[in-house]
C-alpha cells in the first residue's frame, strides 16, 4: 500500500512552508501530495493559491504524485481547471492528478460570493465538467453542449496522452457520487470509513462498474484518514487539537466527545492497531491512505510516519 500526504486549512500556510513541505515530502519517500482545495475551512488563515502550489510542486520534485483532494466544480469555469490541469500535467511529466468534486461548505461560498446551487444541480454540474474536460484535452476540435457548459472547436494544446491527466472523484455516496466514479474516474478517493463501511462502498462501486461494463481494478483507490497521531503525546495532542478546529463549527469550538458522539472523531491508537486497520482495507482493494498533515509547522509527525509507519503499511 502506497502512504500519501495532504496538507488542509488546520495550520496557516505560506510560500516557504509549502515549498518546505514538498521538498521533505519527496525527500521522505512518500508516494503522493495533495492540498485540500478551499478558500478557508473553520476560520480563514493565511493561504496560497492551490493551482499556483501544484506549478511550484512540479518544479521542486521529480517523483511524487501531487494534486488537489479535491476541487469543486462551483469554484472555478471547468474550461478553466481542464486548461491548468493539461499544462501542470505536461510540466510534471504526468505526475498530477485531477481531484474533482462538488463541493460541500457554504460558508466559504457565501463569505467570497460563489454560487452555492442545491445538490443535484452541482452533481449535473460534476458530470458536464468531466465531459467537457475530456473534450478539452483531446479533441483537435473540442465541441461541447451541456445545460451548463459549452465548448465550440477548441484546440487546446498541449494535449495529454489518453488517460492524464487522470481524474480523481472523492466521496462515497452511492446514488451519485459512485456512479460517477465507476463511469469517469481513474481514482477513487474514499472519505474516512471504517472497515465495514468501506467493504459495503467497494461493493457497491464494484456492481455500478459491472453496470457499466468496466472492470473495477482499472480504477486506482486510495482513502483520506484524518489520525492523532505521531511520535509523543505532544505531537499526537497537537494534531488532535488541529483537526478539532478545523471540523468545528465558525465561530465555535468542539470537543473530543463531541466528534465522537457526531461521529467524526480522528483515529487513535497504537502503530500495530493502525498498520492492523490498513492491512484489513488493503485486503478490500485500497491502493493509498493519504494521511492529513495538520501541524504542518513543523516536520516531526511527517518524520516518524516515513520512519515507524510507512514501512510496515508499505509490506500491505
Amino acid at each position: 500500500m502506497d502512504v500519501g500526504i495532504i496538507i488542509g486549512e488546520a495550520t496557516p500556510l505560506s510560500w516557504d512552508r509549502w515549498k518546505h513541505v514538498v521538498r521533505l515530502v519527496e525527500r521522505l519517500g512518500f508516494n503522493s501530495l495533495f492540498r485540500s482545495d478551499h478558500y478557508f475551512n473553520g476560520q480563514q488563515k493565511e493561504a496560497i493559491d492551490v493551482y499556483l502550489s501544484f506549478v511550484v510542486a512540479a518544479e521542486l520534485t521529480e517523483r511524487i504524485r501531487f494534486g488537489p483532494l479535491v476541487t469543486p466544480v462551483t469554484f472555478r469555469e471547468p474550461v478553466n481547471v481542464g486548461r491548468m490541469a493539461q499544462q501542470i500535467d505536461a510540466l510534471s511529466n504526468g505526475r498530477f492528478v485531477l481531484g474533482l468534486g462538488i463541493g460541500w461548505f457554504a460558508d466559504e461560498h457565501k463569505t467570497y460570493g460563489i454560487s452555492f446551487p442545491a445538490l443535484t444541480e452541482r452533481y449535473d454540474r460534476l458530470e458536464e465538467a468531466i465531459g467537457l474536460m475530456n473534450e478539452l484535452w483531446y479533441s483537435r476540435s473540442g465541441s461541447f453542449a451541456g445545460e451548463y457548459y459549452q465548448l465550440n472547436g477548441t484546440d487546446s494544446q498541449p494535449h495529454p496522452p489518453a488517460g492524464r491527466p487522470p481524474v480523481l472523484l472523492g466521496g462515497t455516496g452511492p446514488k451519485r457520487t459512485l456512479p460517477l466514479v465507476a463511469q469517469h474516474a481513474q481514482e477513487w478517493n474514499a472519505t474516512p470509513l471504517d472497515v465495514a463501511q468501506y467493504r459495503t462502498a467497494t461493493a457497491t462501486l464494484e456492481r455500478h462498474c459491472e453496470q457499466m461494463g468496466r472492470d473495477p481494478a482499472e480504477i486506482r483507490r486510495s482513502m483520506l484518514l484524518f489520525a492523532a497521531i505521531g511520535p509523543d503525546e505532544r505531537s499526537q495532542n497537537l494534531a488532535r487539537d488541529r483537526y478539532l478546529a478545523m471540523i468545528a463549527p465558525v465561530g465555535s469550538s468542539m470537543s473530543l466527545d463531541q466528534a465522537r458522539a457526531a461521529g467524526r472523531a480522528p483515529w487513535e491508537g497504537t502503530v500495530e492497531q493502525l498498520v492492523d486497520f490498513l492491512g484489513q482495507l488493503r485486503a478490500l482493494g485500497l491502493d493509498e491512505i493519504v494521511f492529513e498533515h495538520f501541524c504542518h509547522e513543523e516536520d516531526d509527525i511527517p518524520e516518524w510516519i516515513a520512519a515507524e509507519l510507512k514501512p510496515g503499511i508499505e509490506a500491505l
